[in-house]
């Protein structure tokens, strides 16, 4: 067998969340360049723009979507818009997510309840949606789950973060063994060190990076292209027999502590 097949997602259907910048847009660019035709959602369709003419100019068809992922009649909705748009749906990547910065001792629960049902709530309810679709099809497919190096270890005014992500966590392995006899496979990667938009703050502050990158084997920050492979490798059949897993992508961080 050409070892390329496996990786080959020609003819796949793809829904990315939170797809409009960062991680999110490397993603979807990522899964098109494999061979899937994808839809993208964000809160702002009109920011998905740049995200949409990456994939088409790939050759690939792209559509976008609004979804605030904490409106949970709309992950429902929006997913089985973008399956009948697509003709199908194979693959969902649930990478929307939301995170503020505060000392747990100020966290209100307006912010409690925005964290959590951002990054757990809504990546469940799109992931339902996903697998109704993909039972539909009688394919099956898979779902992969932005976790956090939080899933692992504890981080100081990330509290409601890291409680999320260690819950998609345990979501990730319910979900990968209730749903494997469905023909559905579950699985999450868990990027380290990423410069996004949403954690840019951090790295105004020079400082907070060389503490970081001595902690980190690899001496650098995550890049874009660090996450693409391991989702494609997750959502093609060159990880079929994989299920209930995460890979961390933290330049080894993980293994030095």
């Amino acid at each position: 067998m050409d070892i390329s097949e496996l990786f080959d997602l020609t003819g796949r259907k793809a829904l990315v969340t939170g797809a409009s910048r960062g991680i999110g847009q490397a993603i979807a660019e990522a899964l098109a360049s494999a061979g899937a035709d994808v839809a993208v959602t964000a809160r702002d369709p009109g920011s998905l723009e740049e995200t949409t003419s990456r994939i088409k100019a790939l050759g690939r068809r792209a559509h976008a979507f609004a979804l605030d992922v904490l409106d949970v009649g709309a992950c429902g909705e929006v997913t089985a818009t973008a399956a009948e748009a697509l003709g199908g749906l194979d693959i969902l990547v649930n990478n929307a997510g939301y995170e503020e910065i505060r000392p747990s001792l100020d966290v209100d629960e307006a912010l409690w309840d925005k964290i959590v049902s951002t990054n757990l709530k809504g990546a469940f309810f799109c992931a339902q949606a996903a697998a109704r679709q993909m039972l539909n099809s009688g394919k099956g497919g898979a779902i992969v789950n932005l976790c956090s190096l939080t899933s692992y270890v504890g981080v100081p005014t990330a509290v409601p973060y890291g409680s999320s992500k260690s819950g998609l966590m345990g979501m990730t392995h319910a979900l990968a063994t209730e749903w494997a006899g469905l023909g559905i496979r579950v699985n999450a990667i868990a990027p380290g060190y990423f410069r996004t938009g949403m954690t840019d703050v951090f790295y105004q502050d020079e400082a907070w990076q060389q503490a970081m990158l001595a902690k980190i084997p690899q001496r650098r920050f995550g890049a874009m292209d660090d996450v693409a492979g391991a989702v494609v490798f997750l959502a093609s059949d060159s990880s079929a027999y994989i299920t209930g897993t995460c890979i961390p992508i933290d330049g080894g961080y993980l293994a030095s502590i």
